[in-house]
């Protein structure tokens, strides 16, 4: 049977909506990094999540292919993630997504190799006639977190992230968003298909003890 992140890491994956503070350990990504507002069916967002998916189904499947990777075990892609930000603002307008900047993710196994992506990248290229030169290996150490579930639009994480803010400081840590610490979203809906009131989005916020 395959490996499932979802499955064997349960709390990575699957948080109650009661905020918890989490130690997260090093992993690795593929990722595509962007700018724009994440709904332009045109914009930058939709070709990452092009590119990313492409290239993700192409190591999955890599053995297929009789493409050897030294420690290889079927697994099953993990979901959509993302970091987002907006320059010299605190937190975020939703009022004006144009304003996003954003990276992309979806986790690795830690025996894929840079040259492993490398050649995933040349083969969905060959198979689909299309770029995908923007998927990048990406090393992420996240360290000490709260997260949250968040039930609900996009629009409506605030209520939930307030909620997170106000348990990290009952519980004496400060929030620590830095230029190399993000706001993180992991997206066990999808949000093209999923009703709104319904969908089911992990939130991650780095922090720090006071």
């Amino acid at each position: 049977m395959a490996f499932d992140y979802k499955k064997e890491q349960k709390a990575f994956y699957r948080p109650t909506v009661k905020p918890q503070i989490i130690n997260i350990p090093p992993m690795q990504f593929l990722s595509v990094e962007g700018t724009g507002n994440p709904n332009d069916p045109d914009g930058q967002y939709s070709d990452a999540i092009r590119q990313l998916y492409g290239v993700a189904y192409t190591l999955k499947m890599s053995y297929k292919k009789g493409y050897d990777m030294e420690g290889f075990f079927e697994y099953v892609v993990p979901p959509l993630e993302g970091f987002w930000w907006m320059e010299n603002k605190k937190g975020v307008d939703y009022a004006h997504k144009e304003e996003f900047h954003w990276i992309s993710l979806i986790r690795l196994p830690e025996f894929v190799k840079e040259k492993d992506v490398e050649w995933a990248k040349e083969q969905a290229t060959l198979k689909k006639k299309k770029d995908f030169s923007k998927v990048k290996l990406f090393n992420y150490d996240e360290g000490c977190c709260v997260q949250c579930l968040h039930l609900g639009s996009y629009d409506d994480e605030p209520q939930t992230v307030e909620k997170m803010h106000h348990y990290i400081q009952e519980n004496g840590y400060v929030l620590d968003i830095t230029d190399q610490r993000y706001h993180h979203e992991i997206y066990l809906s999808d949000g093209r298909k999923s009703d709104p009131t319904k969908m089911k989005t992990i939130i991650r916020h780095p922090i720090r003890q006071l």
